[in-house]
Formats: C-alpha cells, sequence, structure tokens
C-alpha cells in the first residue's frame, strides 16, 4: 500500500502548463498571499484572462473599474483587439521580445504600490496608491498610442490627469520640469537583472506645462478593467502626442525640478530620441520614416499625423 502522501505521476502538473500563466490561471485553484492568480473569473472572456495581478491585488481598483468613458478624447480608429494589446509591450526591465513580456511581467508584486513625490512641492511626501486614488476621479479615454518604431495601436484608458495629482501637492512656483522614475527590482524584472547595460531605473521627464495639459494622464486600467502588469501596472504615463517611450510604466517617484531632467533614451542615444519626442511625420527616425505607421492587429499601413493628432490641444506648447 503506498502511504497516503504518495502522488502519482499522472498528477504532475506539465511544465508547459506550469510556465504558461493563462494555463497556470485556467487549472490552478491557489490560495495564500504572495501565489500568482487571475484577477478575473474562468468564465470570462480571454480579455478579462489577460488582466492578471496577484492575489493580493487592489481591491479598490477593482471597485473603480469600469469607470465612465469621456467621450471629448473619441477617436476615428477603432480599438485595438485586447488581446492583441496584452501581447505585443515594449517594456525592457522584461524582455525585449515584445510577445515575451507578458508571460514575464506577473512577477512583479504590484500591491501594495507608493509613489514618492519629491523636490519643488509644497505637500512632498510617499503617496499610498491607494489612499491616492481615494482623492481623485477616474475615467477611461481612448487615446491613440504611437511608437517611435512606426506602430501604433488605439487603447481605452482609465485613469486621471495628471494635473489632478500635481494639484494635490502644490507645484513650487521654481517647478519647471516633473522627473519620473519607474521601479528597479531586477530579482522580479529579468531584464534589469540580465541587461546591466542599461541605467536602470527608467527615467522619463516632461515639462511643467505639458505635465499640467488636460491630455497627461495617469493610467491604472485598460480595457475597463486594472492595468495588467505588461501594460505598466499599476500606475503609468500616456502621453498621446509623443512616441510612446515618453509614457513611462510602473511609476514609483515623481519629483518636480526646475531644470530640464535627463532621460533615459535620449542619455543612451540623444542623435536618435530627443527630449520632446513629439510624434511628427516630417521628422525622421534615424534608421526609418516616420511618414507611416502600422496599425497593430490588422497590419494596416496609415499616414502619421502630426502630434499623433492631438495638434489642436498642444500644438501651442511649442510655438
Amino acid at each position: 500500500m503506498p502511504p497516503g502522501w504518495k502522488i502519482p505521476n499522472s498528477r504532475v502538473t506539465s511544465e508547459d502548463t506550469y510556465l504558461n500563466r493563462r494555463d497556470f490561471v485556467k487549472t490552478a485553484a491557489l490560495a495564500g498571499a504572495g501565489l500568482w492568480a487571475g484577477c478575473a473569473d474562468a468564465k470570462d472572456s480571454d480579455t478579462n484572462e489577460e488582466a492578471t495581478q496577484t492575489l493580493s491585488e487592489s481591491t479598490i481598483l477593482k471597485e473603480l473599474h469600469p469607470a465612465r468613458r469621456n467621450q471629448n478624447y473619441a477617436v476615428e480608429r477603432k480599438l485595438t483587439k485586447p488581446e492583441v494589446a496584452a501581447g505585443y509591450n515594449n517594456f525592457y526591465e522584461f524582455s525585449t521580445n515584445k510577445e515575451q513580456v507578458k508571460e514575464l511581467a506577473h512577477r512583479l508584486v504590484t500591491h501594495p504600490w507608493q509613489i514618492e513625490v519629491s523636490g519643488l512641492v509644497e505637500n512632498p511626501g510617499i503617496y499610498d496608491l491607494d489612499d491616492l486614488l481615494k482623492r481623485v476621479d477616474l475615467e477611461e479615454r481612448v487615446y491613440r498610442f504611437r511608437c517611435v518604431e512606426a506602430w501604433a495601436m488605439t487603447v481605452p484608458w482609465t485613469g486621471f490627469p495628471l494635473k489632478d495629482l500635481l494639484k494635490l501637492v502644490v507645484p513650487k512656483s521654481k517647478a519647471k520640469f516633473v522627473r519620473f522614475v519607474t521601479f528597479l527590482k531586477p530579482e522580479q524584472a529579468p531584464g534589469q537583472a540580465n541587461q546591466p547595460w542599461y541605467p536602470w531605473p527608467y527615467f522619463e521627464g516632461l515639462r511643467m506645462d505639458e505635465a499640467l495639459n488636460d491630455l497627461t494622464f495617469l493610467a491604472t486600467g485598460i480595457y475597463g478593467k486594472p492595468m495588467p502588469a505588461q501594460h505598466g501596472s499599476p500606475i503609468r504615463l500616456v502621453v498621446p502626442w509623443k512616441y510612446g517611450y515618453k509614457s513611462i510604466k510602473s511609476i514609483v517617484s515623481i519629483e518636480l525640478v526646475d531644470r530640464q531632467p535627463p532621460t533615459f533614451w535620449n542619455d543612451l542615444a540623444p542623435i536618435e530620441y530627443d527630449f520632446w519626442s513629439n510624434v511628427d511625420p516630417a521628422v525622421p527616425h534615424p534608421r526609418w520614416s516616420q511618414a507611416s505607421e502600422r496599425l497593430i492587429g490588422t497590419d494596416e499601413r496609415v499616414p502619421t499625423r502630426e502630434f499623433n493628432g492631438y495638434g489642436q490641444y498642444v500644438a501651442h506648447l511649442y510655438g
């Protein structure tokens, strides 16, 4: 008679199933803090399966999604299919392979999450994201999203204008720029561990009038649900008239400064990536044209629009 604790080989979970998180969520029922699970029920669609978090995920984020859509920012393009957007992500902290990011990004623990606000502000401090969300109003906005690599998506983000956060911390008169920094957790982000030649953590910046523009958005969700890790969970910047690398993911630090801050890609390759990085079809990248863009999901090639089509909101900022 085999002992009661003995498990037959036929019941061993296959390696492929273990490594594939979507199958893992479908086939395993796990309990306990720190173990991975999906935020959606098994009966939900693939869209919900992509929006996976940890068992310790923010209940407030769940309660606040979906938010009411702001129709002032409607666009003429069809939404990118959520499963397409979920599987095509630039997030070098995890991998340079866009299609591998979602399989690796779930390692990042996204709750609890804090953002340190410092520099030239009246109310500096470390803000818990759950507490912060109680002080702002979330809404959904559909934005065009344009990558410097000449591909594009159309995405419904949920979040709030950055200016709402800046109102809470009260910028001082000397503050001219806003600097952003993402996490540094090489034990959770294999790209940070395996690519030491990059100056981690990722950092970005905006001029103050750009930061205060109504389009500049802090997103906490996508497709009506809390944001999955591969999109920049739990909170990221979205600046729709600039190339996508300006929209820093998984923010942990916001600093107001009086001088133009360095930015990640501008430091690495200033000839290819300037501080402003506004979408401009007339200015080619040194290695490819920016005159047109490929729509992810359909591969349709369409003309690039100046400021990504948001000129009426932002062209005045640049004289």
